[in-house]
């Protein structure tokens, strides 16, 4: 009796329970607000039960569960070992977008495998992880060499220009945060990170330079229109040139009201919810069509969270992802190998950048990029790399005790 007991309690423990709570509360909130955001018109053309996109995020939840089931019965320690062979597959997925890609709304970010759509740049930040940690996992003498920090680098710049060139300006800058960070915790010198910081420094400036003060034909960084544009509309700087005409003038602010339609909105949305919010499919912004309706329940499902549940449902869906960022945290600080704890630290770096940018841009706090909210937007590509994500952390504190 007492050593089925002391079972039990060592299998509760193995379970990170705060993080899976977590986890299961935004599970349900995405499923709820993305029906609540599509529901109405699907059930208005008449859409099988199983062709809803709720329904389809479902699937999505259940088949990452799967995964994360998967993941357990393999230490990250073996995992690691194929990390090189999956960051490899996740390169040849990005190369093969150009090839074999499917394009909307002006970018190529996407492959199509049957009835489904696939998005390699999200198994691009997972894979990613994976090789960074396992090569920045090696004795602290070896990372004092300088070619061991530039190879860092390319394994860093190799899937960040390819996102970039399809174009995802979003998604590929996330690799540089995510790589200072796991530099710092694995101990790479500070002249180097200094080295780092000045090149991030340097693809700002230069992008900076490229959209206030370049000519057209003398940009060396070389921004879609539409990016260019969501950056201006951020710094909320004129559209036209000094030189305009008052024609270019009248049409450049056009323009400008264009793009800063779905901010302005999305703000209103965000503010229109009051302390508690309308109530549930009672948000009038997306409702009517302001939000936009291929946007409602991706990039900008915090507003119509915030609308319907207010003030209330916002800090709750923060505090679980603060809860989800925190469990990491105590993972990577009860990890006893280097490996793991740079694992740890990944996840939570690229979870903190996701949720930060994207309820960033829902407040007009960052520009919009395009990426998604993890776990609550729309995605099934998303939702399956963030929930493996997840898994890893659970696998470091499953497995901690064997390092």
């Amino acid at each position: 009796m007492t050593t089925s007991l002391h079972q039990n309690r060592r299998a509760e423990a193995a379970i990170l329970w705060p993080l899976w709570l977590s986890v299961l509360g935004l599970m349900i909130i995405s499923a709820m607000f993305i029906f609540s955001t599509t529901g109405s018109a699907e059930l208005a053309r008449g859409a099988s039960w199983y062709q809803w996109t709720a329904t389809r995020q479902v699937m999505a939840f259940g088949i990452g569960i799967l995964a994360v089931l998967g993941m357990s019965l393999v230490d990250y320690g073996r995992l690691a070992r194929w990390a090189m062979v999956g960051y490899w597959v996740s390169i040849t997925l990005l190369v093969a977008v150009y090839i074999l890609g499917t394009s909307r709304n002006g970018a190529r970010r996407w492959l199509d495998i049957g009835p489904l759509q696939f998005q390699p740049s999200e198994l691009a930040k997972l894979t990613f992880l994976f090789a960074m940690a396992n090569f920045l996992a090696r004795p602290a003498a070896e990372l004092r060499s300088p070619g061991i920090f530039l190879k860092a680098l390319v394994l860093t710049l190799l899937p960040l220009g390819l996102i970039l060139k399809q174009p995802d300006l979003g998604s590929s800058l996330v690799f540089l945060p995510i790589t200072l960070v796991m530099m710092l915790v694995a101990g790479v010198p500070q002249r180097f990170i200094a080295k780092l910081l000045g090149g991030a420094f340097l693809i700002v400036t230069l992008i900076a330079v490229d959209i206030f003060i370049a000519p057209a034909n003398w940009r060396l960084i070389r921004l879609q229109d539409y990016q260019r544009e969501r950056l201006l509309v951020y710094f909320d700087a004129d559209f036209a040139p000094a030189s305009a005409t008052p024609e270019l003038r009248q049409r450049a602010a056009q323009r400008k009201r264009q793009m800063s339609w779905n901010v302005e909105q999305a703000l209103i949305s965000v503010g229109s919810g009051g302390f508690t919010g309308k109530g549930w499919r009672e948000g009038t912004q997306h409702r009517l069509g302001y939000l936009p309706r291929l946007g409602a329940h991706n990039d900008f499902i915090f507003s119509v969270i915030a609308e319907e549940r207010g003030f209330v449902g916002s800090v709750a869906v923060i505090t679980l992802y603060g809860i989800i960022l925190f469990s990491g945290i105590k993972t990577a600080s009860e990890s006893r190998d280097r490996l793991g704890r740079l694992l740890a630290v990944g996840v939570v770096t690229l979870f903190f950048i996701h949720v930060f940018v994207n309820i960033g841009m829902n407040i007009k706090l960052m520009p919009v990029t395009g990426i998604p909210l993890p776990l609550l937007s729309a995605g099934g590509t998303s939702v399956l790399c963030s929930l493996i994500a997840v898994g890893v952390l659970q696998n470091i504190h499953l497995y901690r005790k064997r390092y």
